[in-house]
Formats: structure tokens, sequence, C-alpha cells
């Protein structure tokens, strides 16, 4: 018997939603429907998709307060922090911006002989499979790409925030997009990896974890389905002796402790000079005792729960083994009082740690930060990419150049300097190792979601 799918709040252990999953026949006939629905969105003109994917964005946009408050009870988010749509709607405008460029035609020749050109196509019906820690922005680098490039999209959002979906729907199909180019579903993992399996879609977007992604490649094993994995990371900050130590403190740790440290590119393990690290070491302890961990509806709360008990155990159960092995915890738990031993966790930094660690190796998702000493830019690059996995990489200093050298020896998908835990829609946002593989935003988004076709055009000439 088919069981409803329960969204369990963190902030106070309820059941806050509960959705019966699709049926297989159902879901058949939702790929079906997007599929037949495609054709006619993919003629309209390119300026009208535009228009209508930015009026679904505004409509979102109105819809602000409701989509905060349930972003609390869904993953635990503060408040204070106003919900996604600073980025919402700077990867809308750009991603709209460059459409018309980035789908135009690879002219070879125009000629009174021949025409030889490329074209970019639709794939059909993109398959969006979405994560909760950044449940709008995650889903909108594909939504919004995809429905401009004239597909239809298929989304399935992750339990742990099942409104975002039927919040996204409600936005875009009120705009104007027609309801069968674009469906919210509920569906359990056999459903979803059958209709994968069955080629229903044209292209699956996954952000998740590396086991999710593996199991996402082995339903589309033999069906040539294209996909995009956007995976874990374990993403590392190295603080040069020339950085401005105030600014790297103040934003490495905000990338660490940011979200509860649910961030795919937050920062879980820095690496700092031996001249500054004492002095680090001590703002950033600081830095973390200033956070208020707390009720996400609080206005003072500056760190919520984290989005499930067992997300928290995860970490616990890492920060736990690296202290039993010798690493030093710089922060008391009692100074975060509404540290429940479920959700709410209380945020820690650990020093004397070591890449035999856990905690320094795998993915934490949650508010905990090793930090080393290093001795410059070797050791520190070799410990950098010692993980399997390379999403995005921090370099603090004040040498453009020297960040510019180092970033090409790291395995990793970004390199920023003197900032963290960002995504610029103009730059492909991209993984290797682990992390996963294929492109979202900057004009290379609209790659994975088209097709080449090309034309070779003879003219009959007398």
């Amino acid at each position: 018997m088919t069981k409803p799918i329960q969204l369990i709040s963190p902030v106070d252990g309820r059941v806050y939603a509960e959705r019966m999953p699709l049926s297989m026949e159902e879901a058949k006939a939702v790929a079906a429907r997007a599929k037949a629905a495609q054709p006619a969105w993919a003629a309209r003109p390119l300026q009208e998709r535009i228009a209508l994917v930015k009026a679904g964005v505004a409509m979102l946009n109105e819809m602000k307060e409701q989509i905060v408050e349930e972003l609390a009870w869904q993953m635990g988010r503060p408040t204070r922090f106003g919900g996604e749509f600073g980025g919402v709607n700077d990867r809308t405008a750009y991603m709209s911006e460059i459409a018309e460029s980035a789908l135009a035609p690879m002219v070879a020749e125009a000629s009174d002989r021949f025409e030889r050109r490329i074209l970019r196509e639709p794939v059909g019906v993109v398959f969006i499979i979405a994560p909760w820690n950044y449940p709008y922005l995650t889903t909108i680098n594909t939504l919004v790409p995809a429905l401009i490039a004239g597909n239809a999209v298929v989304l399935k959002h992750a339990s742990q925030t099942l409104l975002v979906g039927e919040r996204l729907a409600e936005a875009f199909h009120a705009a104007g997009v027609p309801e069968d180019v674009f469906q919210n579903v509920v569906l359990d993992h056999a459903t979803t990896e059958a209709l994968i399996g069955a080629r229903a879609f044209g292209f699956v977007n996954f952000t998740g974890s590396v086991g999710g992604g593996a199991a996402i490649e082995r339903a589309a094993a033999g069906t040539f389905t294209a996909l995009g994995l956007e995976l874990g990371g374990k993403d590392p900050g190295y603080v040069r002796a020339d950085a401005d130590l105030d600014a790297a403190v103040d934003s490495l740790m905000d990338g660490a402790m940011f979200n509860a440290g649910q961030c795919c590119c937050g920062i879980e393990r820095i690496y700092v000079h031996e001249s500054l690290y004492d002095a680090f070491v001590e703002k950033a302890v600081a830095w973390v005792k200033a956070l208020k961990l707390g009720n996400p509806f609080e206005p003072e709360t500056t760190l919520g729960p984290m989005a499930n008990v067992r997300f928290a155990r995860v970490v616990r159960e890492q920060v736990a083994e690296a202290i039993a092995a010798g690493a030093t915890p710089l922060i008391d738990p009692t100074d975060f009082p509404a540290d429940d031993g479920g959700a709410y966790l209380a945020p820690q930094i650990l020093t004397n740690v070591t890449h035999d660690m856990r905690v320094m190796k795998e993915e934490s998702f949650g508010p905990v930060v090793g930090i080393m000493k290093v001795s410059g830019d070797e050791e520190a690059i070799g410990l950098m990419n010692d993980s399997p996995y390379g999403l995005t990489c921090s370099i603090w200093t004040a040498d453009a150049e020297a960040a510019a050298e180092i970033g090409a020896r790291i395995e990793t998908g970004t390199v920023f300097m003197n900032r963290c835990d960002y995504l610029d829609p103009a730059l492909c946002w991209t993984g290797c190792k682990d992390t996963g593989r294929g492109a979202a935003l900057s004009a290379l988004g609209y790659m994975s979601v088209t097709r080449p076709k090309s034309y070779h055009l003879k003219k009959v000439t007398k």
C-alpha cells in the first residue's frame, strides 16, 4: 500500500505537510502530457517565452511573505534572511538577458550556394529533481533556461520542501505558463527511477547526494538520457600570509555557518598560513560565539535548526569521532542552550584536525568547520586537493596573480578569491570528481537543455 510522503518540520518535529506520491500510471500520464504540450510551447516566439518566465518569477515575488514563513517551517532557515529572492531574481534576469545570444544559430556559411548552420533545439521534457537546502534557487537554475529554451518541465522536489514545487507551479501558471508545460509532481524513488529508465525525459537534472546521483545514473543506464548531476562538496578556504584577516574571518565563517552550514558551496575546511593561524582562530571563535541558535521565527535568531534530525546526527557523529581522535573543540555547546540533541545543533570549530578524520574528508553539511595550520601554498594545495569532491575553493590573498596560479592547480569547478559561498549567474556552475558533472547557468547552462542540430542546405543552381 502506498504511503504518504511526510514533511517533518525541524522547528517543532510535527508533520507540517504530507502528500500522496503519484502511482506509476499517473506519473506516466504526467510525462505524456508534458511531451504533448512541448512542441506548441517551443513554437512560441522566444521573447514570449522569456516574458512568461519573468512573469512567473514576478508572481513568485508577490508570494514572498508566505514563502519565507513556509521555508522556516520546512527547513529551518531564520525568517530574518527573507528567503531566496535576491538570487532568484538575479539569475532569472541574467538568463533571460543572454537567451537570444546563447540560443542563436552558429552560421558557418550563408552564400548563394550554401546555407550551413548549427541550431539549438530543446531536448523536449526536462526533469528537475530539486534539493531542500536552497529549494527555490536550485530549481530556478534549470527551470528558467529550460522553459526559455522551449522545453516542458516536470519538477520533483525533495520531501523536506514539498510545498516549494507547489508554490512555483502556482506562480508560473498564474503568469500564463501552460499547466502541462510546467508540472510539479510528488514521486517516490521507485517511480522516479522507473520514469527515467523508460526514457520519459530528454534531460534530467539532479541536485543532491553522491549516492542519489549514482542511483540516477543507474536508472538512466542504456537510455542515453543526458544528465546533470550536482552532488556533494567539501569546499576549502585557504588564508595566505598576505590576506586581509578580518575580511577572511568574516566571510569564511559566514560561509561555514550560514543556513546552518547546509550550503552546496559552504566552507567545510579552512587552511591558514602559520603566521595568521592563531589570530584567525581567535577571531573565528569570537565570530561563532556571537551567533544566536534558536527558533527561526524569532527576529534575533541567526542560526536555525538543521532541516532534519538525521542530518544533525551525522554532524554530531563526525564531531564526536574527531574529538575522540584528538581534535580540539573550541565552542562549548552549553553556550548555545537551544541545542536540544535533535535538529537544533550548536555550531562547532575544531582544531588539531587531520585528514584521517571524517569531518575533514566527508561532507558534513552542517555548522562545523575544521581549521588547520599550513606552512605555505604547496601544503595548502595538497590539502585542498585531498578530497573526493571538487565544487569551489576560496583563496584569501592580496595577490590576484598568485590566486589564479593556485586556482589552476586546484581540482575544482570554481575558484574564488576573497569571497566564498556565492554563485555568479554569468559564470558556469559546475564541479568535478564526486561533485558530479554538467553545467548550470551562464551561456553554457543553455547547452544542457538544448541539443545541436546541423543544417547543410545546398541551393539549386542552373
